[in-house]
């Protein structure tokens, strides 16, 4: 059987059917939404019934869409995507400063980087409320996961504009104790030290991919793209890792010498949609600013005067 969009198809029963599709799972789906995974099964039967035939299927893997549902994933892909740029239409005309921001950023810039711009906005907006999301994933700020995002990467996509605010410069890093017990590696092949490097290598963590091609006879300690746990693994001495030199910064650990390793743009990113939005306007304004001026904190370290 086909499925045929019918009159009265309750929205978030469609939504629902969309994120199971896309996560495979009642669970997943459940979590992209935040509702009950109960409260998504209820909505797909729902929907099911309401259509008269069946949209996805259990296998070993998970669910998988029927040929049915890979209509029905199409024609609600379409109404979600007039649905959010409408939404992003209504909001671009939104000059209040007020309301929700939600950003996006890794765990690096979230803390003691941030706040200060984000004290010194709720200060000057209190009705400002902004929404921190720390997220190594690169949100969608087309499906308005987000609405400004702080990235270590030039924005791709024509709907996407985005301001480079800065750049973050890496060393290599380990604890006193680590060099008490290993000394302090040379020029040489690396053997006899021990390495803490990212899971992904396809090239995100350049600067991870670098230290392991810089010392190809050492052993990997740890493997993690968490960026929190690579600096409490060096402080825990369990071997030398690639850093920014903002999180190193403070922590007791001793910047080894190397040869420079790649560095990372820093650009601020939202959808062309709400430029003109003045609450997201003021947001992005503040989190540039504290950028700029942590410049050199971000390059070498040393935090401005």
């Amino acid at each position: 059987m086909r499925f045929r969009m019918e009159a009265g198809m309750d929205w978030e029963a469609l939504r629902s059917f969309l994120a199971i599709a896309r996560e495979g799972t009642l669970s997943g789906a459940a979590r992209r939404l935040g509702v009950r995974q109960s409260t998504m099964g209820r909505r797909l039967a729902a929907l099911e019934d309401k259509a008269g035939v069946r949209l996805l299927e259990r296998t070993p893997r998970g669910l998988r869409l029927t040929a049915a549902g890979e209509a029905a994933r199409a024609e609600v892909e379409h109404m979600e995507t007039a649905a959010l740029a409408a939404a992003r239409a209504v909001s671009g005309r939104d000059v209040r400063l007020e309301g929700v921001v939600r950003l996006t950023t890794v765990s690096d810039f979230a803390g003691a980087l941030l706040m200060p711009a984000l004290a010194g906005l709720a200060a000057r907006y209190p009705g400002i409320v902004v929404e921190l999301i720390e997220d190594d994933r690169t949100l969608s700020l087309a499906a308005r996961e987000a609405d400004l995002a702080l990235r270590l990467a030039r924005p791709r996509g024509r709907s996407l504009v985005g301001r480079r605010v800065g750049a973050v410069s890496f060393g290599l890093y380990a604890s006193p104790a680590y060099l008490a017990a290993h000394g302090a590696p040379g020029g040489g092949d690396g053997t006899g030290h021990r390495l803490i490097l990212a899971r992904d290598e396809s090239g995100v963590y350049a600067e991870s991919d670098a230290l392991a091609a810089m010392a190809p006879r050492a052993a990997v300690a740890l493997r993690t793209d968490d960026r929190a746990s690579q600096l409490a693994a060096a402080r825990a001495g369990l071997g030398i890792a690639a850093l920014g030199h903002h999180v190193a910064a403070g922590t007791g650990l001793a910047r080894l010498d190397s040869p420079p390793l790649p560095s990372r743009e820093l650009w601020l990113v939202q959808h062309q949609d709400t430029r003109d939005v003045a609450r997201i306007r003021a947001v992005a304004e503040a989190v540039a600013g504290q950028m700029r001026a942590a410049a050199p904190l971000l390059t070498t370290g040393v935090p401005p005067e």
